[in-house]
């Protein structure tokens, strides 16, 4: 039996965690081979530690109608032009310090061409569907208790940190790019209704004292959370060791798919371990964890559920999906495995192939450096951006399901 009466807490990190460091970067990448060639293959891993940033992966850009050996220096173009692009992330992220600075960091770059046995199993050929890039399962959720339809927890986190980079970005000097948060909620008959402690901790300029970062940081954590959720039962733990002057990737190293769990919902969902940045939209690690947010958050739009999570399974080289699982724990107003039946019939989600997500959420282009920072869903859809976002689906999955 589900519980209605707990304390649920999740954690965000801000843009300038060494691991989101890494995160963005790989991204980047993603996007510049993407704006080149819309079919291009990418799997970038970054490291960043002090004054050091190490690119390794494998990658693939093409062109049609050119010779193997014209892609091969198309490809390697591209690879040659990255740096400029890292360090202007490095740039917009903030880091100008002696540990980490974004025009003196040492670059490195290892990319090299995709393997051929994965290419063989994921390209389409005029006979058979691209099939998809790995092996694994993929899980979506979506709850209404917050308007983004996200687990309030996680959806507080991040925006406690998002709106402290923007005081930062609009010139408090006495913040730094590294941050955390950590919200508790106490939920009482399965909805959110005060927070019990908030964590955060911030890098800051030298010589600032705890009550003077709380300063900054209390307003901010405030103005997030709606009236009446902090108390004065509320517990309060902000920069609790003390000093937090060195940070970033000077304070500790990053790496690439790190933060998965503050990257998708927080722990109130499960998740199927692949990570997101750095990776083409045909490796189902992203475009099906995607189109499983999608698909759950378009069922609790239309009512026809309060929660809902979505798996996916795939294998490499196979176009569809090994299974669909929809769960609503309860609180659908339709049996779920009718609304798998509804899912499955939507002629605009391609059967949930690859190449079907990527081409009814528009996935082939350069949109993912957005995505590095903040979590990937609960965001607002905006053009090209997030289009996971969307609930346009809502009015099909009614129809499918005659309500």
């Amino acid at each position: 039996m589900t519980r209605s009466s707990f304390l649920f807490t999740s954690e965000s990190v801000s843009e300038g965690h060494p691991d989101k460091v890494a995160d963005r970067i790989s991204d980047t990448v993603v996007d510049a081979f993407l704006a080149q060639d819309p079919e291009a293959r990418v799997a970038c891993e970054t490291l960043v530690t002090t004054q050091r940033v190490v690119l390794a992966g494998e990658v693939r850009a093409t062109r049609p109608g050119h010779t193997k050996e014209e892609n091969e220096a198309f490809t390697q173009g591209i690879i040659d032009s990255l740096e400029p692009l890292v360090r202007a992330a490095i740039r917009d992220i903030g880091y100008e310090q002696d540990g980490f600075h974004w025009r003196t960091a040492s670059y490195e770059c290892h990319l090299h061409a995709q393997s051929a046995d994965i290419a063989v199993g994921v390209d389409s050929t005029n006979e058979k569907e691209e099939g998809a890039g790995d092996q694994g399962i993929m899980f979506g959720y979506a709850s209404n208790e917050t308007p983004e339809l996200m687990p309030a927890t996680l959806q507080y986190s991040h925006n406690i940190l998002r709106k402290l980079s923007e005081l930062r970005h609009n010139g408090e000097k006495r913040l730094e790019p590294d941050a955390k948060s950590q919200v508790t909620l106490r939920y009482e008959n399965g909805r959110p209704v005060a927070a019990t402690s908030i964590v955060v901790s911030t890098q800051h300029a030298r010589g600032l004292t705890q009550a003077q970062v709380a300063e900054v940081v209390r307003p901010v954590v405030v103005s997030v959370l709606p009236e009446g959720f902090i108390t004065d039962e509320t517990v309060w733990h902000i920069n609790p060791t003390g000093v937090f002057e060195i940070g970033g990737p000077d304070g500790d190293a990053g790496l690439t798919g790190r933060k998965i769990i503050v990257d998708t919902y927080g722990g109130a969902a499960p998740h199927g371990g692949g990570a997101f940045s750095g990776k083409d939209p045909t490796k189902v690690d992203r475009s099906a964890a995607y189109v499983s947010r999608y698909l759950a958050k378009n069922i609790v739009a239309a009512g026809l559920a309060s929660r809902c999570t979505i798996q996916l399974a795939y294998a490499i080289g196979v176009p569809e999906p090994l299974s669909l699982y929809v769960d609503t724990h309860g609180t659908g107003t339709v049996d779920d495995a009718e609304i798998e039946k509804a899912i499955m019939s939507i002629q605009e989600l391609g059967g949930l192939t690859p190449r079907g997500i990527r081409t009814h959420l528009g996935l082939n282009k350069p949109i993912y450096e957005r995505t590095a920072s903040y979590g990937h869903f609960g965001r607002t859809p905006e053009g090209d951006f997030f289009p996971w976002e969307r609930t346009d689906l809502v009015g099909k999955l009614k129809a499918a399901l005659g309500s």
